[in-house]
């Protein structure tokens, strides 16, 4: 469903801004970068591993990056976040989830670690996410609205159509952004009601046995608190 709700907010945006970003090629402004992607990854942990990971940010934007441990031993691991200069900005240890958010942040490469080496026996399966939230979006926007007349879009109002624009774009990000969350939560619970699960098996096929155990030693006793052991003699 997110990715039907991305594709018809991109075919919304070709509709309604291709003509004013020809207008722009046309009046000799250059495009605009392309803003940053959010991005979300789950991966397993081995025991006794550290794994990193490097998201490239422009400058003066905002990224929010959250994990989650939703399955292993514990439920929790080692976290790290270096920026491009190589300075720490967030160390956590034994935490089983997190969020964190940097702002402004620095053009780069950011670094994220997550370590799994004071486990030596369990792996770790790890859910995380990177959201961006840059101002740059809509400053690029605003440019052809200078290009562009208001008259040159049918009946309705540039302003009116970008401000609705937005809004829909805003929504469908954070509905996307609430989903991947609710999967790593789901993905999580499961997990854990799963070795819970087989816990609850194990112990009760164990107190199964005893009972027949002790149950058969019961009778064996019983019976023999019954039986003659004097001898006749014929």
């Amino acid at each position: 469903m997110a990715a039907a709700l991305e594709v018809g907010l991109q075919l919304l945006l070709v509709l309604f801004w291709g003509a004013p970003w020809r207008a722009l090629q046309a009046a000799g402004i250059p495009p605009p970068p392309p803003p940053p992607q959010d991005a979300e990854f789950t991966f397993l942990l081995p025991a006794g591993r550290r794994e990193c990971f490097y998201q490239v940010a422009p400058g003066n934007t905002s990224m929010e990056v959250e994990y989650q441990v939703i399955g292993g031993a514990g439920l929790d691991v080692d976290f790290s976040l270096a920026s491009p200069s190589g300075s720490l900005l967030v160390e956590e240890f034994r935490k089983s989830d997190g969020v964190h958010t940097i702002e402004p942040t620095e053009g780069g490469d950011y670094k994220l670690c997550f370590d799994n080496s004071f486990s030596t026996i369990s792996e770790k399966l790890v859910f995380f996410e990177l959201i961006f939230d840059s101002p740059q979006e809509d400053e690029d926007v605003n440019h052809w609205a200078e290009v562009a007349e208001p008259e040159e879009m049918l009946d309705i109002k540039i302003e009116d159509i970008k401000e609705a624009i937005e809004t829909m774009k805003s929504r469908l990000e954070r509905s996307i952004q609430m989903q991947a969350l609710l999967r790593a939560f789901e993905a999580r619970d499961r997990n854990l009601q799963e070795s819970n699960l087989s816990r609850v098996n194990f112990w009760s096929a164990v107190n199964l046995s005893v009972l027949l155990v002790v149950s058969f030693l019961q009778v064996y006793m019983l019976k023999s608190l019954f039986e003659d052991q004097k001898r006749v003699w014929t």
